[in-house]
């Protein structure tokens, strides 16, 4: 039996202190943050917020997870296939990616032809090597990476020459997307 992150949902707005209680608690938590600006009647002011609202991960051995929905904040374990659901090492890898490189990246690559739902990896850049599909096109390539087992999209602005579409028989011989 091994600890693995497992995925909760808290209260809302309650994910800082749940975090707080969870440490105290000696569990290891994380509660992935991002800055973002926000505007005052007086003042503009960067503050945290977390990445996705009301989610926080626990690494925890399996059995613990009935005890971890037990401390305030925490509304319950989400759930993927009637188990409780795990943050992926490679899932938890792209997060931090992310956070780590504020979400906007410039690259350098090739240009290719996109369309929206295009199943596309990064070739270039902080991000490389994650998968994800186009939903959004524009100036740049706005690229969603799904994150299956917690059913979160994260959205980056990439520019396009940073990605590369997949061919279909690279889909088609992988289960690297859902079929959403």
């Amino acid at each position: 039996m091994e600890r693995k992150w497992f995925v909760f949902y808290t209260k809302s707005r309650q994910e800082k202190k749940v975090d707080e209680l969870l440490q105290r608690r000696g569990y290891e938590s994380f509660l992935p943050l991002h800055a973002q600006v926000r505007q005052w009647s007086d003042r503009k002011k960067k503050v945290l917020v977390p990445l996705f609202n009301s989610y926080i991960f626990v690494y925890a051995f399996e059995h613990e997870v009935n005890t971890v929905v037990q401390i305030p904040g925490i509304a319950w374990s989400i759930r993927y296939n009637g188990k409780p659901a795990e943050l992926q090492p490679a899932e938890l890898a792209t997060i931090r990616r992310f956070i780590e490189t504020g979400w906007l990246l410039e690259a350098h690559g090739y240009d290719q032809q996109f369309e929206l739902g295009d199943q596309v990896q990064v070739v270039d850049g902080p991000l490389k090597g994650t998968f994800g599909r186009l939903t959004h096109l524009a100036n740049a390539a706005r690229l969603g990476v799904l994150l299956e087992s917690i059913g979160q999209v994260i959205t980056v602005e990439i520019n396009r020459k940073a990605v590369r579409k997949l061919t279909d028989k690279e889909i088609n011989n992988s289960n690297i997307l859902s079929s959403h």
